[in-house]
C-alpha cells in the first residue's frame, strides 16, 4: 500500500509528464499521412498467388497502395486450378472490402466446371448472392478452356444477366484462342451487355497484326491492324486492362505506335499492376505514369472516370406500385373506344347552357308604360 508522500510524489511526476507532452516543442508530431487520391488499380490480388510467394495481406495491399497514390484497388479472386498455385477465394475479398469500403473493390469469382445445378439459372444464383455482399465485377477468368467453350458460355450468359463486368486472361493455356482472337469475338458478339476487360500475354500480343504466338512477349515494332484495335472499333463492350509485363511490353514495344494507341484508344484502357506479393519486382508492377507523360496520365483519368462509373454500389431495386386487388371500376356511361381511350356517351355529357346576348333595347321597349 502507498503511503500518503509516496502517491503525492508520483502524482506530481504524471502531472508533470502530462504537460510535457503537451508541448510540442518537445515532441515531434506523428507526419500526418498524405491520402492517396491518383489512381484506381484494376488488378491485384490478396493472399498467397505462387508456391514460393510471400502472403500479401489487406494491410500489406493498403500500405503499398499509399506509398504508390492509388486509391482504391480491384481485389481479384483466382478459382481455377491453372489460375494459381493456391486458390484465392471471394470470401476473403468481400471480407476485405467490407473492412475498406473506401480503399478495396471486391470481384467475384467460380471456376465454369464446378458442379452447379441448374446450368446458367445456377450460377446466376451463385454470382447474385457475391454481388448482394458487395461484388462488383467477375474476374480474374484465367481458365485452362477454349474461349469459347460451352461451360465458359455459360459464365458469361450469367454475368450478362446480372449486369457485371468480366475481367479475363488470355494466353495460349487460360482463356485459349488462335490468333486474331475469333474464339473472343465469338463471345464479345454473342453478350453485347457484357463488358469484358482483356488482360495477359495472348490479349496484349494480339495489339500487333502479326500476331502469331499467344504465349510470349513479343518485341519489336508493332504492325497495324492488330485484333485488339479491330475488335474495339467493331464493339463497344471490350476494354483492355494494362497490368502487368504483358500490359507494359504492349505499350513499350513500340512508343510510337504506343503512344497513339493510348490516345486513340483512352476510353478503352484501364490502368493496373497485377501486384500480388510484397516485394515485387519494380519491373513486375507498373507504378503510376509519369508526370511528364500526358498520354497516360490521360488515358490513366479516363479510365479512372469509367472504373468508377461501372463499379459503384449497386443500390436497392426500384420500388415499384404494387397493383390494387380490385381493378378500379369504370364511370357510369364511359365507354371504351378501339383506340384505347374512353369518353363518356352523349347522353352522359354536361349540357351546355345556350350563350346569352345581350343586346341594346329599341326604342319601343324602353318607353314608359301607359304611353
Amino acid at each position: 500500500m502507498l503511503s500518503r508522500r509516496q502517491f503525492t510524489s508520483r502524482a506530481v511526476v504524471a502531472t508533470a509528464l502530462a504537460g510535457l507532452k503537451g508541448f510540442s516543442g518537445l515532441y515531434a508530431a506523428e507526419p500526418k499521412r498524405k491520402r492517396a487520391s491518383r489512381y484506381i488499380d484494376v488488378h491485384t490480388h490478396i493472399g498467397t498467388t505462387w508456391n514460393g510467394n510471400k502472403e500479401l495481406t489487406p494491410k500489406g495491399l493498403l500500405d503499398w497502395m499509399d506509398e504508390h497514390d492509388i486509391e482504391k484497388s480491384v481485389l481479384l479472386p483466382l478459382t481455377s486450378p491453372e489460375s494459381s498455385s493456391f486458390l484465392l477465394l471471394t470470401e476473403p475479398a468481400l471480407k476485405a472490402a467490407k473492412e475498406h469500403p473506401e480503399r478495396f473493390i471486391p470481384f467475384c469469382s467460380i471456376d465454369p466446371r464446378t458442379s452447379v445445378r441448374g446450368g446458367v439459372k445456377g450460377f446466376i444464383s451463385i454470382i447474385q448472392h457475391w454481388v448482394d455482399q458487395g461484388a462488383r465485377g467477375f474476374g480474374e477468368h484465367k481458365v485452362g478452356l477454349n474461349f469459347d467453350d460451352p461451360l465458359m458460355m455459360q459464365i458469361y450468359a450469367a454475368c450478362s444477366e446480372v449486369g457485371i463486368p468480366l475481367l479475363f486472361h488470355l494466353d495460349a493455356l487460360r482463356g485459349k484462342d488462335t490468333p486474331g482472337l475469333p474464339r473472343l469475338e465469338h463471345a464479345i458478339k454473342t453478350f453485347p451487355k457484357l463488358n469484358f476487360i482483356g488482360h495477359g500475354p495472348g490479349w496484349w500480343a494480339s495489339i500487333s497484326g502479326d500476331c502469331k504466338n499467344l504465349g510470349a512477349y513479343p518485341k519489336g515494332p508493332v504492325t497495324p491492324g492488330g485484333a485488339i484495335d479491330r475488335l474495339m472499333e467493331r464493339y463497344p463492350n471490350i476494354y483492355g486492362d494494362l497490368s502487368a509485363g504483358s500490359g507494359a511490353n504492349s505499350i513499350s514495344r513500340d512508343m510510337e505506335f504506343g503512344r497513339g494507341f493510348l490516345v486513340r484508344r483512352q476510353d478503352r484502357v484501364m490502368f493496373g499492376t497485377d501486384y500480388l506479393q510484397p516485394g515485387q519486382r519494380e519491373g513486375d508492377v507498373q507504378h503510376g505514369p509519369s508526370d511528364r507523360n500526358r498520354t497516360t496520365r490521360r488515358t490513366v483519368r479516363t479510365g479512372n472516370i469509367r472504373l468508377s462509373r461501372w463499379l459503384k454500389p449497386l443500390g436497392p431495386p426500384a420500388r415499384t406500385r404494387r397493383p390494387s386487388a380490385r381493378p378500379r371500376s369504370r364511370p357510369k356511361n364511359v365507354r371504351q373506344h378501339a383506340g384505347g381511350h374512353a369518353c363518356r356517351s352523349a347522353a352522359a355529357r354536361p349540357r351546355r347552357r345556350p350563350a346569352v346576348v345581350k343586346t341594346a333595347p329599341t326604342r319601343r321597349e324602353t318607353r314608359p308604360a301607359g304611353r
